[in-house]
């Protein structure tokens, strides 16, 4: 079965099963994303941490080993909530790119560059 008919139930071709799957990989794609999300700023609160970490004096709590787990497990909590609600958009950018929108045929769903391309080798 071919990606379009899985995301466009609506394509020529499309089994009846097709729904079930077209919405399935819709779950899976928003739950990766989601998780990239999460990774993404998992490890940006990981960089600033660092940074604070290497500014801060010799006797400061933030060099202490046993906060140091613990802050990075918070920060691994914080970014899943972060991410569970969709923060910064990372997630929903990404959607926007491998799913097309809902409805559209496949021929509609082209890169604006193919469809630059195909109107410039239409010009005389």
């Amino acid at each position: 079965m071919k990606l379009d008919t899985q995301l466009n139930p609506a394509a020529p071709g499309a089994t009846p099963g097709a729904d079930a799957d077209a919405v399935r990989l819709q779950t899976r794609a928003a739950e990766a994303a989601e998780k990239f999300e999460a990774f993404f700023i998992k490890q940006m609160m990981s960089q600033m941490r660092s940074a604070t970490r290497a500014l801060a004096d010799d006797d400061s709590p933030l060099k202490n080993k046993v906060n140091e787990d613990m802050m990075d497990m918070a920060d691994g909590l914080v970014a899943d909530a972060m991410a569970g609600q969709r923060a910064f958009g990372i997630a929903d950018l990404m959607l926007k790119q491998i799913l097309p929108p809902a409805g559209l045929s496949p021929a509609a769903v082209r890169s604006p560059s193919q469809h630059d391309e195909s109107k410039q080798g239409s010009k005389p």
